[in-house]
């Protein structure tokens, strides 16, 4: 028991809630240098994609393009979100400003949408109109595409899963790097056999991948902006773990929701035998054992089993 005890003392999330509410709901782990570079990289891709994919014909470069630029706002927000965040609680925002990374999570899988839709209509126009395609150029800048967004998204590490905000900006990088590869394909089959419908569909084809991609990102940014259990949170697992303590009669009442994209809170009403064990200790126990499922602030009301 003392080195149960003991470990949980050691939690950071224990020791976190102890400190004044305007340190608990600050955000954290942020990565502002992340995001500059990779709006920095993706703004001069964008352009260089733009004038390549315009004047050698290629609509797959130029979705490619659109697909980056909407990278560069979403990543915008996404960084501003992140600055936002970083403010500390005040008595009229009691939980910080961590929902703006939720916000931009929202907008950011809108931005993938809409530039889908774009690159779809565009595709099925060139069946009807084809465009001569100069593929070798056209295959130097998605090649040069692949390695901009492969770096940009090893920027972010490799924590950004529990960050829904930086998840979709990663998301984003990941894809893109997906879809310049589809291009430099592309590029190199209208080179190598002369079939110039080649670009429009695969302009298709990454036009259907990134929606699909945003659609799964706006649902999940939904969910979690809607008050639901975030990603990674076993609702089950936290009831089993809290109703396994030592002196706990039974748990009801159980909310969890995420005050942000990265930060998870969870109220629960405790039924606990008092002859067991003191509150405090079973307070102790409990917050230590949901701060290791990821839990990281919880209120518990103890009540008479």
């Amino acid at each position: 028991m003392a080195d149960h005890k003991q470990s949980h003392q050691q939690h950071p999330a224990v020791s976190r809630q102890r400190l004044p509410k305007e340190i608990q709901h600050e955000h954290r782990d942020g990565n502002p240098a992340a995001f500059r570079w990779s709006v920095l990289l993706n703004s001069a891709l964008s352009g260089l994609q733009l004038a390549i994919g315009i004047g050698f014909g290629s609509l797959a470069l130029i979705g490619d393009a659109l697909h980056n630029l909407g990278d560069v706002a979403g990543l915008l927000l996404g960084w501003g979100a992140e600055h936002l965040s970083a403010r500390p609680a005040n008595k009229q925002f009691t939980y910080g400003f961590g929902r703006s990374t939720q916000l931009a999570a929202m907008i950011n899988s809108s931005f993938i949408l809409m530039a889908s839709a774009v690159i779809i209509v565009e595709g099925l126009q060139r069946f009807a109109k084809p465009v001569e395609v100069t593929a070798g150029p056209v295959a130097i800048a998605a090649f040069i595409g692949i390695l901009v967004n492969l770096g940009s998204a090893r920027l972010f590490g490799h924590n950004h899963n529990h960050d829904l905000n930086k998840k979709a900006a990663v998301v984003h990088l990941l894809t893109d790097a997906a879809v310049s590869g589809a291009v430099f394909a592309s590029a190199l089959l209208v080179q190598f056999t002369g079939i110039q419908w080649l670009d429009p569909f695969t302009g298709i084809i990454v036009g259907l991948a990134v929606a699909w991609t945003g659609w799964k990102l706006l649902r999940q940014s939904v969910v979690v902006a809607l008050d639901g259990v975030p990603p990674g949170i076993d609702m089950e697992k936290v009831e089993s773990t809290l109703a396994a303590l030592p002196g706990v009669a039974g748990v009801h009442h159980i909310h969890v929701w995420g005050t942000s994209t990265s930060q998870t809170a969870l109220t629960a009403h405790i039924l606990r035998n008092p002859q067991a064990v003191n509150d405090m200790e079973l307070l102790h126990n409990a917050k230590g054992a949901l701060a290791q499922l990821g839990i990281d602030h919880s209120t518990l009301q103890l009540e008479p089993g």
